[in-house]
Parts: C-alpha cells; structure tokens; sequence
C-alpha cells in the first residue's frame, strides 16, 4: 500500500518516473492521479474482422496465431506483431518496445482486443490495444464480453515520450496499491452535506469508470475541491487582512490634493467620484485597503489612482505606482508628473519648495547607476511622495520612508507574491494600502475565484471626449485587395496630420514580444514582424512618410527617445509590438493596425484598440488576418469587431481559454492548480464552495481540525509561488 505523498519512482520505477517528472513535473502518486483524463472513449461493440472500418474504436474476440519480435531500422527499440484471427478474418497487433507482452500473448491464447483500427502498409492493425486474455479452455460469458466492449478508456493529456496508453497503465498500477484511507481534503461534514464522492472513491472512478455517470460524479466532487481550496485561501487572507494593522491616510483639506482637483481641466464623470469616495474611505481605516478597480480602456483610473496617491502623501506618507514594462512606468511617470504640473516639486531661486508639493521619482532596472541611487535616496528618506517603477521596486535594496499606498497597474501581469513584497515595505508593524487596476473587465465568478480577496470598484462610464472606435476583419488571404487599402487608409490618416500605430505579433522572425500567442489550426504560420514589416513599409505602401519601430528588446533609453518622439508628432507611423499595449497616451494617435490578429487573446486586442481615439477624433482599428472565414479564429476577430464592451469580450475570451490562463500561469507553461473547475459555467460551484470556506475559516483560522485540506492548500500555494519566482 501507499499514500498520496509516495514518491513516484517508489511506485513505477526512477526510469518512467524521470519521464513523468521531465514531461509534466508529476514527481508523486497524488501529481499522477491529479493528472486527470482530457475526454473518455468506449472501447466499441463487439465486432467481426471481416466488417472493422478504419478510425473506429472497435473490440474483437480472437485468437492469437503468430508472434514476432524484431528490431525496428527507423528508430531505437523492438516491435512486437502478434496476428490474430476470429475465424472471419486476420488482423496484426503491434506493441512498441514490450517485449514482455511476449509472454502472455501466446499462439492459441483467446483474448478480447480493443483499441483503435488503424492502416499500415496496407494492412489493418491495432497499435497497443488494451486487452484482457481468457483463462485455456474457458469460454467468456456473454455479459462479460459486453461489460468489457462498453467500458471507457480515458484519454490523457500526453507527451511525445508518453503516449496516453502508458499514463494509463500508470495510473491504475498507483491506483491499484492505492491505500483507501487515504485523507480527504474535503471535511466530512461537508463532503456529506454536499454530497460529494470521498477522494479514493472520486480518484477510482474518474481514471477507472465504467459510466460517464460516475465521470460526472468524480469531476463534481474534482471542481468542487478546488473551488474550496481557492475560496478557503482567500478567506484566509481576508480575515489576515482585516487584522492587520495598517496607518490611516484621512488627508487634509486644502492641500494637494485640493489643488490638484482645482487644477483640472476637465470634471470628474460621477463614476469617478463614486470610486474615489470609496477607496478614500478605506484609506481612512486602521486596516489596509485591499481594493481592484477595473474599469475600460480610458475610463479615467489613472486620475482616480493619482488622487489616492495625493491623499497619501497629504497624510504624510509615500505611494508606490508598480508597472509592468519600462515603457509604462516611463509612460505614468510623464504623463503624472505632466498632470501634477506645479505640484511637482521644483525649489525655487530661493531654496523653498511650493506648498503642497511633492517629489515624483521613476525607478527601473535599466536606469544609471547614478539615477538608480539618487531614485533610492529619494524613496528611503521620504523626499519622494511618490515612487513609480516596475519590478525594481520589489527589490530588497529599495526602502521607503513611510509607505502608505501600493498601487499596482494590470494587476494581471502581477502576482499575489509581488504585491506583497512590496507592500511589505511598509513601517514595521504596519501594511499600505493596496488598489490594484485592470482594464481588463473581469466576469463575476473569476472576481470571486482569483481576486475573492480584493473589494472591487468598477468604472463603467467613459470620459467626456472619448471619441467611439469603430474595428473592422480584414481578410488578407481572401481579399488580399482589402490589405492594399489598408496601407492607402493609413495614407490617408497621415495626410489629415493624424499618427498611426501597427501592432506584430514578434520582433523578428523567432522572438516574441509579451504576446499571449493564440495558436489553432486556423493561425496564419507566418506571423508578422517588427523589422520585416518597417522595411516592407518604408520602402514600399509607406514609403516618405516617418516610420520607426518600437519593442521590447530595444534599449530603455532607445524606447524612451521613440516613444517621445511619437508623442511629439515626429513619427507618422509607429510599428511596435506589445509594448504600446497599456498606459501610453497619444492624442494625436487615430488608426491602429494589427497584424495577424488572430495571434491576440480577446482581452490583449481590446487592450490594443484602447490607444486610439483618446483625443476627441474617432477611432479606427483593423485586424489584419490569413485565417479562414467560419474558423474559430476568426470568429474570434469578429466578435471584437462587434463589440466594444470589455465585460461582454471578457467571457468571449474566456470561454475560449485554459481556466490556468484566468490564474496568470499561462506564460511559462506550468500547470494549473486549476484543472476540473470551469470558471464560468461553475458559478453555483464557487458561491457554494464560499459559503463553506469561510464558515470553516472563521471557525478555524487556521485549519489546525483539518490538516488535509491545510496541506492541499500548501501545496496550492507552492505551485503560485513557484510561478511567481520564475516570472520575478
């Protein structure tokens, strides 16, 4: 017998466990039967030779008549071909590298055969089929042969050095020696009064079912343990967070914050006003702030979050503005300090600074030596009100003062890891404030499940003067036509003394630039460059106007020059990755271009579009594209272009990808502790699942009457922490 926390090779063996461990980082018997089936197959009815068709799943009655072993010339190993005949016809089994089946597969045992037929030099053949061999002499009862013909065989998420077949043998050798007291990680009470599978039971049917029924059972009780286990650990860090202690940041009247609101040029709209009242209310309570605002693309977040900043720093304390990119940070630190205008702090001739002024630093990781050290003096002795950078700031060298508010932007390049160093730098004893902001729209059910411990604030309304953005497909294989006016279009816009944006996919042929590359059957193979396109254009459709390129691997100080320059109005025609995604604000900018759209997530090209028509003049945005009309991708495309409502392209685009993507794990390729539970069809699930968690947390803060559930949550936290410290 074993457990769950049984090391894999201790099981199998150090060899297949090696490959286990290499192929999906599957090290113990609980990685391994956490490693669900992707979709189930019958093995087929009970079938004559003489009437097998190939691509089905079929199951045979023969016997066999010849084995042969030989080495195999294309590759490394042995091929066993054993032939076998049910009296109407013959048909060849092979196995690849299992010599050992040799010695079951004897000429004249009887046997039922199942798998899938297939054609190899003009001959029909099961590969690896599964198989259960009669006892001599003994004929099989007709109930047994037709238990066997409809039992499911799962189908994993394999591996090119482990095909489904082997983590199936796997699975049930783990199962087989299973111990069935294994600890639930479910309570009983709540298994009971949710009526759910216990664990050994689940694990059982879900690898080794018999009916789709007992499938659905085990991955209810599968989606409803995640569900728990995640509600359960943000439960926790509520509670966390509503003892801890943090410094109340009330402000004071006439002081910057006073001014800067008098300084405006425009009006706050009422959903401004709403959000701000909110988070300063936080802001005024002994305990910190732990609130997302999402709002869309040029909804105003930015002045509300710079407002939280100045009531900080009226309270005597220091904000830190977190961005993802250099080009952002550089980005919020002009355009606020552009915002602020005399509130920034400038000494006079006279040595004095203005009242209510403060300091505004930028700190990030390609800066001067000596820039970087007068950025840190100024954060550590408190002369900086304001600190903005990107993930410099996490590190341990950087100091604050007094660190009263954290503010992080796109909260969903970041994880919980990093918003908490940083807002552990706060005095000793105390926690900031914490406003995270988005402009991606987040469903409910992904509110509750990943950001269940933040109070969330919602910009709906847009800014008077944002002018509407019309997107339109266009279809470059079919009509390549439709392309040509595009790059006359863009003519046309520079002609009018308006700047244009062109957005790849990669920089060069093989380096991506913080993509997240939607790929499907449908996804053009050659995707856009960079480079290729700015020497395509400035020789040919844009030839004499300003063009220049803009990504990630370019110098800081490079970028910084082109993105000014662009601001300035000295680029016609800007051609950059990624990079422009968020934060940068061009008026002048009406037309954007992307290129291979169909490479984007929903999200990342409703991102994109919201850099134009930010300065009263309409928008325009084109989504260049090779895939076919009526393919998913393209389908895709076509709902952006028809909408531009950012909660509504939310669940479009997340109906559409791995719920490990809607937990930010989706760029390094690691597993998802989130693997049964469906954030959007699952909502019933989730609220549940609350309820329970935070029952079960108040009761027991720390979950010392349930260890199991206390060690899965560990082990939860280790795979997000583990992606963290890859990503910092």
């Amino acid at each position: 017998m074993h457990g769950l926390t049984t090391p894999l090779k201790e099981v199998v063996g150090g060899q297949t466990a090696a490959r286990f461990a290499k192929a999906f980082e599957i090290v113990t018997v609980e990685d391994l039967l956490r490693h669900f089936p992707r979709r189930y197959t019958n093995r087929g009815e009970l079938t004559d030779m003489a009437g097998l068709q190939v691509d089905e799943h079929v199951t045979i009655m023969a016997d066999v008549m010849s084995v042969t072993k030989r080495s195999m010339k294309a590759r490394k190993g042995s091929l066993l071909e054993v032939l076998v005949t049910d009296g109407t016809g013959s048909l060849k089994l092979t196995f690849f590298n299992q010599d050992w089946r040799e010695r079951d597969l004897r000429v004249g045992r009887r046997g039922l055969f199942s798998g899938k037929v297939t054609v190899f030099n003009n001959s029909r053949q099961l590969a690896h089929p599964t198989y259960v061999l009669m006892p001599n002499d003994v004929e099989p009862e007709p109930e047994e042969v037709a238990a066997f013909a409809r039992a499911l065989i799962p189908v994993y998420p394999a591996a090119s050095n482990l095909a489904s077949w082997v983590i199936e043998r796997t699975v049930n050798l783990a199962i087989d020696g299973l111990d069935p007291l294994i600890k639930d990680p479910i309570p009983e009470e709540i298994r009971e009064s949710q009526q759910l599978l216990g664990i050994f039971e689940a694990f059982t049917q879900i690898h080794q079912p018999t009916t789709m029924d007992e499938v659905r059972a085990a991955r209810a009780r599968f989606a409803f343990e995640e569900a728990l286990t995640y509600q359960t650990i943000l439960a926790q860090r509520r509670l966390d967070a509503e003892g801890a202690l943090a410094t109340a940041r009330p402000g004071k009247q006439q002081a910057a914050l006073a001014t800067f609101d008098e300084s405006l040029p425009f009006t706050l709209t009422t959903g401004q006003r709403a959000v701000c009242d909110e988070i300063f209310s936080d802001m005024r309570q002994s305990h910190p702030m732990h609130r997302l605002l999402q709002g869309e693309v040029g909804s105003g977040k930015t002045v509300c979050a710079l407002r939280a900043m100045l009531q900080v720093v009226d309270s005597g304390g220091q904000a830190a503005l977190l961005a993802p990119t250099e080009v952002l940070a550089q980005q919020h630190y002009r355009s606020i300090r552009k915002m602020l205008g005399d509130l920034v702090s400038e000494e006079s001739i006279f040595g004095e600074r203005p009242a209510h002024a403060t300091e505004v630093t930028l700190l990030t990781g390609s800066m001067p030596k000596a820039a970087q050290r007068k950025a840190l003096l100024d954060a550590s002795s408190g002369t900086a009100g304001i600190v903005i950078g990107t993930h410099s700031l996490i590190q341990d060298r950087v100091q604050f003062a007094d660190l009263g508010l954290v503010v992080v932007d796109e909260q969903h390049r970041f994880g919980v890891e990093q918003r908490a160093a940083l807002a552990a730098k706060s005095l000793e004893g105390t926690r900031p404030h914490v406003l995270v902001m988005t402009a991606t729209p987040i469903p409910r059910t992904v509110a509750m499940t990943v950001f269940g411990d933040l109070d969330i604030s919602t910009l709906a309304e847009l800014p008077a003067g944002r002018a509407p953005i019309t997107t339109h497909v266009v279809p470059a294989a079919e009509k390549p036509q439709f392309l040509d006016r595009t790059w006359k279009r863009i003519q046309e816009e520079v002609a009018q003394g308006r700047q244009v944006y062109v957005v790849a996919p990669r920089i060069t042929a093989t380096v991506i630039d913080d993509v997240e590359e939607v790929f499907d059957e449908n996804s053009s193979i050659a995707a856009a460059t960079v480079e290729e396109l700015f020497h395509f254009l400035s020789a040919g459709p844009l030839f004499g106007l300003k063009l220049a390129q803009l990504h990630g691997q370019l110098p800081a100080d490079v970028k910084d020059d082109v993105m000014q320059s662009f601001a300035r109005g000295e680029i016609d025609v800007l051609i950059a990755t990624t990079v422009i995604e968020v934060g940068v604000d061009v008026h002048n900018a009406t037309m954007m271009v992307i290129m291979d759209a169909d490479r984007f997530g929903v999200s990342q090209l409703h991102q994109l579009r919201g850099r134009v028509g930010r300065g009263g003049l309409p928008g325009l945005c084109l989504l260049v594209t090779n895939t076919e009309a009526g393919s998913p991708a393209r389908a895709r495309l076509e709902a952006v272009a028809a909408s531009v409502d950012g909660f509504e392209l939310s669940r479009v685009d997340l109906e559409q990808r791995r719920e490990g993507d809607v937990l930010g794990v989706a760029q390094s390729g690691r597993r998802s502790s989130l693997r049964v539970l469906n954030v959007l069809r699952d909502e019933d699930v989730i609220e549940r699942a609350r309820d329970c968690a935070v029952a079960l947390v108040l009761a027991d803060p720390n979950l010392s009457q349930h260890p199991a559930l206390a060690k899965r949550i560990a082990a939860v936290l280790d795979e997000e922490r583990a992606e963290y410290l890859e990503k910092a």
